[in-house]
């Protein structure tokens, strides 16, 4: 395995971020996602907005924010649904901030982020039903939020990608398309790259069994919309970009999603980023390919929207 000089700055970075709760280990991942994230992605830029609302549920309630992109005055903007990874277990408004804004800018779109229920508190399906509820009020209540519900895209990254995966099955006729980052679409673990990069960098296969252990319910597991790679109908899913990072374990998993999307007739583009790991996305403060996947996810947007 041939990691640049970059990479390898920020993996020996990465090894000095101390354990912050050791008796805890899902409150030391969460805690260290949000590290990692914060140390690494760079300065945030500045936005027009952000704006923080609850979606009202039964017995719940959906926190998400709403990112308005500078220097746009439009009355009714196109929107990108956004969901965060994580493993399924981790991640939210603090661990993705600085993406989505490059995002809403970039886009010249309102980004709507959907702080969803994390496992193993809410085990599937809660996440997933948190996302397709988001989805239905935004389209329902698009003019009071100043979206134009005709010009809706879906991005998912890792576990938001299986995420946005499954919603797209589902209701994906409210998307003009869906971009999925390094998607965390596969329970089995078993592929060439988890063999390779089993223990690492960014990602390690226990963390991954646990994760999937903690997140999947035991009658749950050959559920499509739990695991993507399961998925035979795609007959909703809107035309599809997919990020594949080369040094990352879940890179096979992608390549495996393209292709069964591939011969169902979804119109498909992948985008390999050489010497990339995991999670990449999160760098931008020492790698450039960040900005270069925002402009590619923003042409992409661009090309569908309108």
């Amino acid at each position: 395995m041939q990691l640049t000089p970059k990479i390898n700055q920020i993996l020996n970075h990465l090894e000095k971020i101390q354990s912050f709760n050791s008796q805890n280990p899902l409150d030391d991942a969460r805690k260290y996602l949000e590290a990692m994230s914060l140390q690494l992605s760079g300065k945030k830029e500045a936005i027009a907005m952000i704006e923080e609302m609850d979606i009202p549920m039964e017995n719940h309630q959906i926190p998400i924010r709403i990112y308005r992109p500078k220097g746009k005055t439009v009355q009714k903007s196109p929107a990108i649904v956004y969901i965060h990874g994580g493993w399924f277990i981790a991640g939210g408004y603090e661990t993705h901030d600085a993406v989505v804004r490059k995002l809403a800018n970039a886009t010249g779109s309102a980004v709507i982020f959907i702080d969803y229920r994390l496992a193993p508190e809410h085990p599937f399906p809660a996440g997933l039903n948190d996302c397709l509820d988001t989805v239905q009020w935004v389209i329902e209540n698009a003019e009071s939020l100043g979206i134009d519900q005709n010009q809706i895209g879906i991005i998912g990254d890792s576990a938001g990608g299986a995420l946005s995966t499954a919603v797209s099955t589902q209701i994906g006729e409210f998307f003009k398309f869906q971009v999925l980052i390094y998607p965390a679409v596969d329970n089995q673990l078993n592929t060439k790259t988890w063999e390779i990069y089993e223990n690492g960098p960014v990602l390690n296969k226990q963390g991954g069994v646990d994760a999937w252990n903690s997140y999947l319910p035991k009658e749950e597991s050959n559920n499509p919309l739990a695991i993507p790679v399961l998925i035979k109908d795609f007959k909703n899913t809107p035309s599809t970009l997919i990020i594949i990072a080369e040094h990352d374990p879940l890179a096979d998993d992608a390549r495996h999603l393209a292709e069964n999307m591939q011969n169902a007739g979804v119109p498909l583009t992948t985008s390999f980023y050489k010497d990339m790991v995991h999670g990449f996305m999160h760098m931008g403060e020492v790698l450039e390919e960040t900005q270069l996947a925002i402009n590619e996810m923003a042409d992409f947007a661009q090309q569908h929207f309108k």
